[in-house]
């Protein structure tokens, strides 16, 4: 009996300690989690600290909050929106909770900012900013560069002309902003909070492939053979269209 309360009491002494987590200054923490609901008694992101918030975490419930300069929550993309319910909350100058959509690259399009449920029961803030930014398109791919001409020959005659550069493709379009509710105690100035929405921009054109140069020019031993002239560069595609904005709606309680 002794062994069994013993054990009970290690256990919940164990879970007491992982309902608190403080990341210390200047340093960056995962948020390790199985789940996709994680509650909190509380939380500390200290002095430029940053505490990253895995994709499969749907919902995160934290009872004391307190963020310090320019500490940083960073949540990772994903489709699920993600809701965080926060009973008290103390935030100083210069914090940020960001959940950008990821910048897209040759392998991988661009992803969308991540929708995001806030319900603060109180909040005392310096500045805080909420980031749901879409992530920048897919580049254009670069046009290949035009074959070089041939030069001339004493034999066969002119030299050809280089080979013109194909155009670079156009940009992809930027992902666009996530939407934001806030759910917020009347007493809250929601007017201070600064909430990024904006849609990622649009890829970077590809450039077009440089022309080849035309064949050389040849002293024979009758005549001269004249070079040629080289090709034309390919034209440069268009910069992708920016993502659509996203949405901020608040309710008040």
């Amino acid at each position: 009996m002794r062994s069994l309360v013993l054990l009970l009491w290690l256990l919940a002494t164990s879970a007491m300690a992982a309902s608190e987590i403080t990341v210390k200054p200047n340093t960056l923490m995962r948020l390790s989690v199985a789940s996709g609901s994680v509650q909190l008694d509380r939380l500390e992101v200290a002095e430029r600290a940053t505490l990253l918030v895995p994709a499969a975490v749907t919902a995160l419930q934290i009872g004391e909050l307190r963020m310090g300069h320019e500490a940083r929550i960073g949540i990772a993309p994903a489709e699920q929106p993600l809701r965080l319910e926060i009973g008290r909350a103390e935030v100083a100058e210069d914090a940020w909770i960001s959940a950008r959509g990821s910048d897209g690259s040759y392998t991988r399009p661009a992803t969308r900012g991540r929708d995001l449920q806030f319900k603060f029961q109180a909040l005392t803030f310096a500045s805080l900013t909420l980031d749901v930014r879409g992530g920048r398109g897919v580049p254009g791919y670069a046009g290949l560069d035009g074959a070089p001409g041939q030069p001339g020959g004493c034999t066969w005659g002119r030299a050809e002309a280089g080979h013109d550069g194909q155009d670079g493709s156009n940009g992809q379009p930027g992902a666009d902003g996530g939407r934001v509710l806030l759910e917020l105690a009347q007493d809250i100035e929601v007017e201070r909070l600064q909430v990024l929405l904006n849609g990622g921009v649009g890829g970077v054109a590809g450039p077009g492939g440089k022309g080849g140069r035309g064949g050389a020019a040849r002293g024979c031993l009758l005549y001269d053979v004249a070079g040629a002239a080289d090709g034309q560069s390919g034209r440069s595609g268009q910069e992708g269209p920016a993502g659509r904005p996203g949405e901020l709606r608040v309710i008040r309680f």
